[in-house]
């Protein structure tokens, strides 16, 4: 699926790219970077296809998501602020 496609869907589920990052608990930089590739991964696609039939067949995807208690991802490194410290023994 392409990004526009992608851009599309949202629209006809009626959610905007930051509600859909939000109830996915995906990044919003995330998927924008996706705009520069074109093209949207398989997983994403398949979630932004499904809340557009959940749409028309009258579901509120939204409480449905909402329920499953998604948790976001957090990134677990060292960032800028930290730096490690190796400690050498001298023998």
């Amino acid at each position: 699926m392409t990004f526009i496609e992608f851009k599309k869907h949202l629209l006809d589920a009626e959610i905007s790219l930051p509600k859909f990052s939000h109830l996915i608990k995906v990044s919003e930089k995330n998927i924008q970077s996706y705009k520069k590739k074109g093209v949207i991964p398989n997983p994403i696609a398949v979630v932004v296809v499904c809340f557009v039939e959940m749409k028309k067949a009258g579901l509120d995807y939204k409480t449905i998501v909402e329920n499953l208690g998604l948790e976001a991802k957090t990134k677990k490194g060292a960032g800028f602020g930290k730096k490690s410290k190796e400690t050498k023994s001298e023998s």
